[in-house]
């Protein structure tokens, strides 16, 4: 049994996977009408915070996993040394929770970063913005999707920040904004034995700073910076001792890559996989985190866009499922079961072919018709 912490979009794709496989899935969920909850039937509720619920969870499980990374490192601390097997363990973990030790341990591996600098007050801010004029201010945890993310020119910018983190509150830390000419994504996936395997180098395209499209593989990607993207992936996935699923997002700079964000866990960049690769990123962390053999990452087609919806004026995205499989045989539809609310994550489609342009305009047309809205 896998015991998952976190009733999201990602443990719910879990499930098919682990259905497969004959693995059983529990998962602690927020609430009884939870993403995951409406697919899992065995999924208790209660808070990632709450040590007897994460406790319960475990009993007669195999491993356990999660969906997000906002777990208290003592209470997974204190499973493992009970004899849970926790993968990944806090000191992976806390590198996709913290971006200050993120930072510094990707310094010490030599993976590229953005020229950054920890905050420990606005002078700092000053300094660093002597420099560079702009810098990009993040809060060391809880940030995601764009949020806990300013693009400054001044340290009055974020002056409620500063006194939110001088009143005990989260740190801050600047970076470089650096001059990119697209984002990438590479998603390893690595099992405690040691066995890595990557999936192709994808394309994730943002819309205020939410991922709304991945394109596989990256196109137009030379094969020496692919495989320099891949190798810097490894690299880290080896030096933070992963296991699970790794997604290292980076910025394409000048013929080379910078890291930017690293998530352990399946990832919206790898949501492509699960009609357009071999083995999908969830039933590879299923396998991961059980030290199975990883499957076979290769993709299926020769393109898969993956487009998300984002919000919707519908009140069920149901209700716009047959014009989608009227119009496009082919897309493959994933909803998530949430309520409807603005820029939202709501679910995706995935499409795959062998002309790019082609691909691309129905995996869209798809995602439009599901928020409500006439194709382009």
């Amino acid at each position: 049994m896998v015991a998952v912490v976190g009733g999201g979009q990602l443990a719910r794709m879990m499930a098919p996977a682990a259905t497969a496989l004959g693995v059983h899935l529990r998962v602690l969920v927020e609430s009884p009408t939870s993403s995951a909850a409406q697919v899992v039937v065995d999924s208790p509720v209660g808070a990632a915070s709450d040590a007897d619920a994460v406790a319960e969870l475990t009993v007669g499980a195999d491993v356990l996993t999660f969906e997000h990374e906002h777990v208290p490192f003592a209470l997974l601390d204190r499973l493992a040394a009970d004899g849970v097997p926790v993968h990944p363990g806090t000191h992976a973990l806390v590198h996709a929770q913290d971006k200050i030790v993120m930072r510094r341990r990707l310094t010490e591996l030599d993976a590229p970063c953005p020229r950054w600098t920890e905050l420990a007050g606005p002078d700092d801010l000053t300094a660093f913005l002597a420099d560079a004029g702009e810098a990009v201010v993040k809060t060391a945890r809880g940030g995601y999707d764009g949020k806990g993310v300013r693009v400054v020119r001044s340290a009055d910018e974020v002056a409620d920040w500063f006194a939110a983190a001088a009143d005990g509150g989260v740190p801050l830390l600047a970076e470089e904004k650096v001059p990119f000419t697209r984002e990438l994504a590479v998603l390893v996936a690595r099992r405690p034995s040691g066995e890595i395997r990557t999936w192709p180098v994808v394309e994730s395209v943002q819309r205020d700073g939410v991922c709304a499209e991945v394109i596989a593989p990256a196109p137009g990607l030379d094969p020496a910076l692919a495989a320099r993207a891949v190798d810097v992936a490894v690299r880290i996935a080896d030096g933070l001792d992963v296991t699970g699923v790794l997604a290292v997002e980076l910025f394409e700079v000048d013929g080379d890559v910078v890291v930017n964000e690293l998530a352990m866990r399946p990832h919206n960049s790898g949501h492509w996989t699960i009609d357009g690769a071999v083995t999908s990123q969830f039933e590879q962390h299923l396998r991961a985190v059980l030290d199975l053999p990883l499957g076979d990452t290769s993709a299926r087609s020769t393109w898969t866009v993956m487009a998300n919806v984002l919000g919707s004026s519908l009140t069920e995205l149901t209700d716009a499922l047959a014009a989608v499989t009227a119009a496009d045989p082919g897309a493959k539809v994933q909803l998530y079961g949430k309520d409807v609310r603005p820029g939202r994550k709501l679910g995706h489609v995935n499409v795959s072919g062998d002309d790019l342009a082609d691909v691309r305009r129905r995996a869209d047309a798809a995602a439009a018709l599901l928020r409500g809205e006439s194709p382009a």
